[in-house]
């Protein structure tokens, strides 16, 4: 990885850093790792933007512990040392840039602590679990993983009362996380892992062994529009929230969830080969995409109260 944050909240731990100094160092950690996300952060306001800077870095944290590190027993330290940091934070003692920032975002909008412990949780998931059995094993890792961060961002932005406005950020991290799992077989294969559910691969012929061999065909194209339906019902509810948000914040979400709406479009494309090389949206049509869906989510009406 370029920005080795291990490395580097280790290197400034001791070190005093202002809230703005802070930020920018969470900043810089969000525009090197998910240029997708950064530019959607851009359209926030100033404070909610600093502040989801801080709440991806940490992810970004932790998620780096279980994607980076091959040492199993240097990976159970390491997400210990981010439950007792991020204790700490809460508790009022933050050191190093990441807790610094994270802990005046806390203070200003009040994020909740059980948040950042379920997403730990999940990512925890991804070197103590390789197999899932059932949707149901599934789904919880992509709650903690996934909708979590939804939790989070909405905790910043705000929304309109509304009594379904929970399911709709849950659903919309869980298909958000669904395509992470389709674009990223082959990559997960090589770590070892096989996300889809082993009695839906049974359905379809398949075993988790032929995932971890990137077996394409017939059988595997049928699995995984199985997987992208679903993606597609969980996005067509999550999409309920952003009427939910004011303007900019909905705007921001949209790119979101829209930029991997596109990535599942541009699977289906490809009659699901994610195996010959890695599905992604060139410079261009990334920004093409961050234009067209700003503009989308701003002209949405007022959201339904079923």
């Amino acid at each position: 990885m370029a920005f080795d944050v291990l490395a580097e909240l280790d290197a400034h731990a001791d070190e005093r850093f202002t809230p703005e100094e802070a930020y920018a160092w969470c900043k810089a950690y969000t525009k090197d790792r998910a240029s997708n996300f950064y530019y959607a952060f851009t359209i926030l306001p100033a404070e909610k933007r600093n502040a989801i800077y801080a709440a991806y870095a940490f992810s970004g944290y932790v998620d780096d512990i279980a994607d980076e590190l091959t040492d199993r027993s240097r990976q159970e330290d390491e997400i210990a040392l981010a439950r007792e940091r991020l204790e700490a934070c809460y508790g009022g003692t933050r050191q190093g840039p990441l807790f610094i920032a994270l802990g005046d975002a806390v203070d200003r909008f009040s994020m909740p602590q059980q948040h950042f412990e379920e997403l730990v949780n999940g990512v925890e998931m991804d070197f103590t679990i390789n197999r899932y059995e059932t949707w149901e094993d599934l789904r919880q890792y992509c709650y903690r993983v996934a909708s979590m961060v939804g939790h989070i961002c909405v905790s910043i932005f705000g929304a309109k009362p509304h009594p379904r406005a929970e399911e709709f950020a849950t659903s919309m991290g869980i298909g958000l996380q669904i395509v992470n799992i389709m674009r990223d077989v082959k990559e997960d294969a090589e770590r070892g892992r096989v996300y889809f559910p082993t009695e839906e691969l049974n359905a379809h012929g398949l075993t988790p062994e032929d995932i971890l061999s990137c077996t394409y065909d017939e059988r595997f194209r049928s699995m995984m529009a199985d997987q992208g339906e679903r993606a597609h019902r969980y996005f067509r509810r999550g999409r309920h929230l952003l009427p939910l948000l004011d303007v900019r914040s909905r705007m921001c979400v949209n790119v979101l969830q829209g930029v991997y709406f596109e990535l599942l479009q541009r699977i289906e494309e490809r009659n699901y080969d994610v195996l010959t090389e890695r599905v992604r949206l060139s410079g261009r049509e990334k920004a093409s995409a961050i234009a067209r869906l700003w503009g989308s989510a701003a002209l949405l009406g007022p959201a339904r109260s079923g």
